[in-house]
């Protein structure tokens, strides 16, 4: 298919799916959406490869099946794993998107959210380099809110969650080191857009 690049104010923001201001790196690990797709959710993770290293290639490697599982112990508990996201978002603030937002990128899993299960079919998997229940980087922050911002323009945004309120119990992500009260303050969004277990932490802050 062919796609026309879209344009926004200050220059070219979106050639189809991908985001001009991210550093694309296609990964094989995703597939259409259903016809009926609404994508209105961006969900956020957290990963690093080995867990806690960061700055490396071990998570490129991984969404692109190319991380050698013998390469680090902890890599053969996860041998075989084909996953990706549709962007990572480095400690330095540096973006890389795999799969093109307008296709199912591989990251919730068994997951549910607004009374709808398989969260992969309508939903952007963002990724951010870290580990759960650490603390994230300030340049992750501005990344993520000028990227979460660049998605609403294209998508019809209406909610965003961690892994851990759409898989409860199965997943722990970006966990209780993520700041959901600066993200909303930098976001502006409504807090009807964020997880009703987060709110009281929009409140405390003011």
């Amino acid at each position: 298919m062919t796609t026309t690049p879209d344009t926004r104010e200050g220059g070219l923001a979106w050639d189809g799916g991908w985001l001009m201001e991210a550093r694309r790196v296609p990964s094989p690990n995703h597939g259409p959406r259903p016809d009926a797709a609404v994508i209105d959710l961006i969900v956020l993770h957290s990963i690093s490869l080995p867990p806690g290293e960061y700055g490396g290639p071990e998570v490129e490697q991984l969404f692109t099946n190319q991380l050698d599982w013998s390469a680090h112990p902890y890599f053969e508990q996860i041998r075989g794993m084909e996953v990706s996201s549709h962007f990572f978002v480095r400690r330095d603030g540096t973006l890389l998107q795999f799969v093109s937002t307008d296709d199912r990128a591989w990251h919730a899993g068994v997951s549910c959210w607004r009374g709808r299960s398989q969260c992969n079919d309508d939903s952007i998997g963002i990724e951010l380099e870290g580990l759960e229940g650490q603390t994230f980087e300030p340049a992750q922050y501005a990344t993520l809110a000028q990227l979460c911002r660049r998605v609403q323009e294209r998508h019809a945004i209406a909610h965003i969650a961690g892994h851990e309120h759409i898989a409860p119990g199965r997943k722990l992500d970006p966990g209780p080191g993520f700041d959901w009260a600066r993200l909303q303050q930098d976001l502006g969004w409504a807090h009807g857009c964020f997880p009703e277990c987060v709110i009281g932490a929009f409140q405390l802050r003011g």
